[in-house]
């Protein structure tokens, strides 16, 4: 689809880079058609764009606009396909740079390895008879299923194929965040698979909660694409947040299988030896192989094994164990699954000390002023990115880890674009430089109540420069700041954002009424 493509794309994009979201129905069009075409790039800027538009192109004059896009699919001979886990190749080629060796006999058994833990997109496994009670319990196989393969109902209401239907537009197959859409947003939907996560109550480095992933599905993220699903039911809702822990963790596996087959197990232009091939010890369960086309297959290989007679061992000769010790490369698998599914085993939110909260009119603002000078000061100096008085607009040279893992800590400038065209071909997004926050009069994409501030300030943003701070009991303390400090910064941040604070509203979830979600300013 070449060249008609390619032009449309540079010339809608143009017309549409800084615009606000569609028409709600606009959009719920875009989604509902959006799995079953190819050609989603060429027509999805008229829905995901995110720029100020001239008036020629504003929403009331978009009609025609959707009518001729949703033409093009058939104008350019686009044919549906069922989909399929795409391999990280970006982490692959950054491997590959970063140690000068081939990565492509990695990448292969890797991906078996893959669909043997984790199956399809239309038929998701969980290898629950490798994961300990509390691992087990991460994802329910039922909920896995609604959640994948093609969008359906059937009589009783009940809803499948909920991640094509709401998120791959965005969020890809796989979890990478480069979905068809993705190029026309700002930022650009979240990449699952490195499993980190910017807005939730745990510490920086650990993954969210639960009640984090809900509350997200529910409020949506102000300020960008990213839509509340307050009207999902929540049966539904769980059934993505399911899905999106699969997906988590079955691309943080891939990373680090794809890490210690380079460095530590000797893969090259070829596999290494038997004993240190990545491979799943073999269960009952049917293992999987390539046939002639290179395609993965399932093939059951323990089928003699299991067509064969028992027999019963003579008295007082008991045959001595046949069992085979699992191989060096079946270890690394179970020992990383392992490790990546109890990262999110029960995380547990940051403890935030009670808010010191004026009572009276003047003790506000004298709190205020104090985090206002704090703001501004070479302790904190939240100004150095955020401006003074948050109003924004410093230039900052700086990227996020996602973009920095195939640029800056591989060696390859974001502005090279002929180093970086390898990468794109293989599923990178463009580089972007990222932009602070403007925090006065705008909105707070993780949230802008007291204990989510307090922990923002404390913890950071994973995956940005946003960084944290080290609290002490005393000024005298590592970095300075008290939490009396950041309680006087949150206010300050407050009356930037909210000078008139709004009501809360307390979503209930009528089939889990403890995991109630609380929303106000965020939605």
């Amino acid at each position: 689809m070449g060249g008609l493509g390619e032009t449309l794309d540079r010339v809608f994009s143009d017309c549409w880079r800084a615009g606000g979201l569609p028409h709600p129905v606009f959009l719920r069009l875009f989604i509902r058609l959006a799995p079953w075409s190819k050609c989603v790039p060429i027509w999805g800027f008229a829905l995901f764009s995110s720029a100020r538009i001239p008036s020629l192109f504003r929403p009331h004059s978009r009609l025609w606009l959707l009518a001729a896009a949703c033409c093009l699919p058939v104008a350019v001979g686009c044919n549906d396909s069922e989909m399929e886990f795409e391999s990280n190749r970006v982490h692959a080629m950054a491997l590959e740079r970063s140690r000068d060796l081939p990565t492509e006999a990695a990448l292969a058994d890797v991906e078996l390895v893959l669909a043997e833990l984790f199956g399809t997109p239309a038929e998701p496994a969980w290898p629950a008879d490798r994961l300990t009670a509390d691992q087990r319990a991460l994802v329910s196989l039922e909920r896995l299923q609604q959640a994948s393969g093609s969008v359906e109902s059937d009589a009783e209401n009940v809803h499948r194929g909920l991640y094509t239907e709401h998120c791959v537009i965005c969020h890809g197959v796989s979890g990478s965040g480069a979905g068809p859409a993705s190029m026309y947003q700002w930022p650009y939907p979240r990449d699952f698979r490195a499993g980190v996560f910017k807005w939730k109550s745990t510490q920086r480095d650990a993954k969210p909660t639960r009640d984090d992933l809900r509350r997200l599905l529910v409020n949506g993220i102000p300020g960008t694409p990213m839509p509340s699903f307050m009207t999902v039911t929540p049966s539904d809702r769980e059934a993505l947040i399911d899905y999106l822990i699969y997906l988590s963790i079955r691309g943080e596996v891939e990373r680090q299988l794809l890490a210690l087959a380079i460095d530590d197990l000797g893969y090259e232009d070829t596999p290494p030896t038997d004993d240190l091939r990545l491979r799943v010890t073999v269960t009952e369960q049917a293992n999987l192989g390539r046939n002639e086309a290179g395609e993965i297959v399932f093939t059951d290989l323990t089928q003699s094994s299991r067509d064969a007679k028992p027999q019963a061992p003579d008295e007082g000769n008991q045959p001595e164990s046949t069992a085979v010790e699992p191989t060096e490369g079946e270890l690394a698998v179970e020992e990383i699954l392992q490790a990546v599914a109890s990262e999110w085993v029960q995380p547990q939110a940051s403890p935030v000390p009670p808010e010191q909260i004026p009572h009276a009119a003047d003790e506000l603002h004298a709190s205020i002023a104090r985090g206002a000078k704090l703001f501004s000061g070479q302790v904190a100096n939240c100004a150095g990115c955020h401006g003074p008085a948050g109003q924004g607009g410093l230039p900052l040279n700086d990227l996020d880890d996602w973009t920095k893992e195939f640029t800056t800590r591989i060696g390859i400038t974001p502005t090279d674009a002929d180093a970086v065209k390898p990468f794109r071909k293989a599923g990178a997004l463009p580089p972007r430089i990222i932009e602070p926050r403007r925090l006065a009069g705008g909105v707070l994409r993780g949230g802008d109540d007291p204990e989510t501030l307090f922990r923002r300030i404390q913890h950071g943003i994973a995956g940005t420069p946003m960084p944290g701070i080290e609290l002490s009991e005393s000024a005298t303390g590592a970095t300075g700041l008290t939490p009396g400090d950041v309680w006087d910064l949150v206010h300050y941040v407050q009356s930037l954002v909210q000078p008139t604070p709004k009501p809360s509203v307390r979503v209930v979830d009528d089939e889990n009424p403890s995991a109630a979600v609380e929303t106000g300013v965020s939605l």
